[in-house]
């Protein structure tokens, strides 16, 4: 009874849970002992488990040449058939949608192992409840979180796994699975690679090789001929997917009333077989049906394009875009790669004397990545910034106009570093940004992911989960970043607290759950839209959190003050928000 912690408050509680058991419960490996667990997918209907090996990695076909041999997945009880992929260069939306009814998992990288004397998967973390596959955007979040408690080998392990899977296909899946080749997630490897770096324990040849495959993403990707767009002098980046048609992890039935414009066009025949969402989309994907229908001038598949690119910025789906995602340059994507140009930048100077020739011709010097920050810092602030209201917008190149849309990702060139705070007119604007984001996106349970009356005029009034009211641990961590980094440490604080308080009181409530999302209006994890919210009673009951949850609490401690500390212990509210005018604004969203 001595040993047991009956006294301690529910923050120490989660704190412990999530050190002790959450991130033990995510871990995941890909290889023959542990396949089974990692290679079960809920989201789609296929006859087999597949496990896809990358067409030059000999190392994975040697382990797992002989593994599918009477192998059955424990959950779904499916056998496991391992194939091998084409070349890279053969990997393309057409191939990709040939693997309908037959998608699967991505090996990962394999290493030695020095206790058996064989082969084993390098660790990874799932995000939680039905995903069991490593996310890009989900490992920079959870590598905060693992820092925190001290976890290096397993950050690194993760950072491990994306660059292996940046040298087989040539950039980061939105997730390893088959389905997701055709696009990436939001960019964070350059983040990732120098937080890992930054601990002190690896050697320059890493860092090296991290930084050619960085590099090699960079250019390939999100500088390649999809996303990169020329705006009058400017170049900036965009979110794109190249693939087509509706994307085959969705839920059953989600684009059932998204596509019902374009199925009310279809003449109805008497007598005729009634005319199903169903059997329409299988009509348009397969028997090459419907293309021609427009709806507000869109075609099915300009609007699954857009679609896709929607689920490649990771906010699968929000109004923001008007449905039009692929037509918007981004404050978070170029925040991100402006982010890139700047570490690359560091690294060399600080670790190869300012040039490393292996990354190629005009990309091996600190000077050239300093010039391509300075150039997409310009592009930015002429295209994105808002001078009358103080705030970062994306910008529609097709209609050459910056979006009115407010965004918690209005903050992250702050969080970037494109604000040079020591410049007094850059230190005003992001003063602004911040006042800004807290007189529109702050509530009572922290930051939404989009402002109040930015809903309220789209076009669409379907409710979206990346849209107010709800909130999500990625932009609650990336905006007390951007705040401490631009010098509001009490703005950046009083939003933690509003975000962890709101957490520590749903887990007290609810056995100790951590949410996906939250209300952050009311406070709620009773969130219903779009999707479960994984990680809650009434999805699965809650035995290892939601993987950047756990990482917002470890991180978001670090944002509070010892009083701030004391009063989340006790579970104190926090201060009623602030609806005074801003001499700038309307009152808040």
């Amino acid at each position: 009874m001595d040993h047991l912690p009956l006294n301690e408050t529910v923050v120490d509680r989660v704190e412990r849970l999530i050190r002790d058991s959450y991130w033990k419960a995510l871990t995941r490996r890909v290889d023959i002992q542990h396949l089974s667990r990692a290679v079960s997918d809920p989201k789609i209907h296929a006859r087999c488990d597949y496990l896809y090996l990358a067409h030059e990695d000999q190392k994975a076909w040697r382990h797992f040449k002989n593994c599918s041999k009477g192998m059955v997945d424990p959950v779904l009880h499916r056998p496991i058939r391992v194939e091998i992929l084409p070349p890279c260069a053969q990997i393309n939306g057409d191939y990709i949608r040939s693997l309908d009814g037959a998608h699967g998992l991505l090996a990962l990288k394999l290493a030695s192992n020095s206790h058996l004397g064989n082969l084993a998967g390098v660790p990874y973390l799932a995000p939680g409840g039905r995903f069991n596959e490593l996310y890009y955007w989900d490992c920079y979040f959870l590598i905060l979180g693992l820092l925190q408690d001290g976890l290096e080998e397993l950050a690194l392990n993760l950072a491990e796994n994306l660059l292996h899977l940046v040298r087989c296909f040539g950039k980061v899946p939105n997730a390893n699975r088959t389905y997701y080749l055709t696009r990436s997630q939001p960019p964070f490897l350059s983040s990732i690679i120098r937080a890992i770096w930054e601990r002190g324990s690896l050697t320059r040849s890493w860092l090296a090789d991290a930084l050619g495959l960085c590099v090699r993403e960079y250019t390939d990707v999100w500088m390649g001929t999809h996303r990169l767009v020329r705006i009058g002098p400017h170049e900036l980046s965009r979110y794109y997917d190249e693939g087509d048609g509706p994307c085959p992890e969705v839920e059953s039935g989600h684009y059932d009333e998204k596509i019902l414009p374009w199925l009310r066009l279809v003449p109805q025949l008497e007598n005729s077989v009634p005319l199903t969402p169903y059997r329409f989309l299988k009509q348009f994907l397969y028997a090459g049906m419907h293309d021609r229908l427009q709806v507000e001038g869109m075609t099915l598949t300009q609007f699954f394009k857009h679609d896709r690119a929607a689920r490649e910025s990771g906010h699968d789906t929000t109004h923001r875009f008007d449905d039009r995602t692929a037509d918007f340059v981004t404050a978070d994507l170029n925040a991100l790669l402006f982010k890139y140009e700047c570490d690359i930048a560091v690294l060399l100077e600080r670790e190869f004397g300012g040039c490393l020739s292996c990354l190629g011709s005009n990309l091996s010097r600190a000077a050239d990545w300093r010039h391509r920050a300075m150039r997409r810092k310009e592009a930015v602030q002429n295209l994105l910034w808002n001078p009358r209201l103080g705030y970062f917008f994306d910008y529609d190149h097709a209609r050459n106009q910056r979006s009115d849309y407010i965004s918690a990702t209005g903050l992250y060139p702050l969080w970037a570093g494109m604000l040079d705070i020591q410049n007094p007119a850059e230190r005003e604007q992001a003063l602004l940004a911040g006042a800004f984001a807290s007189r529109h996106l702050e509530e009572s349970a922290g930051l939404a992911a989009s402002a109040r009356k930015s809903v309220a005029s789209s076009r669409a009034k379907d409710l979206r989960q990346w849209d107010y009211p709800h909130g999500w641990a990625p932009h609650q961590m990336m905006a007390w970043m951007a705040l401490r980094q631009s010098g509001q440490d009490e703005a950046a604080g009083r939003l933690a607290y509003r975000w962890l308080h709101a957490l520590a009181l749903n887990a007290a409530k609810n056995s100790d759950a951590l949410p996906e999302k939250l209300n952050v209006v009311n406070g709620s994890q009773d969130v219903f839209v779009e999707y479960g919210n994984v990680g809650t009673q009434f999805e699965q009951v809650a035995t290892e959190g939601f993987g950047w949850t756990n990482a917002s609490f470890k991180v978001g401690l670090g944002f509070l003050s010892s009083s701030q500390r004391r009063d989340l212990h006790q579970l104190k509210s926090p201060p009623p928000l602030d609806f005074s005018p801003h001499p700038r604004s309307a009152r808040r969203g």
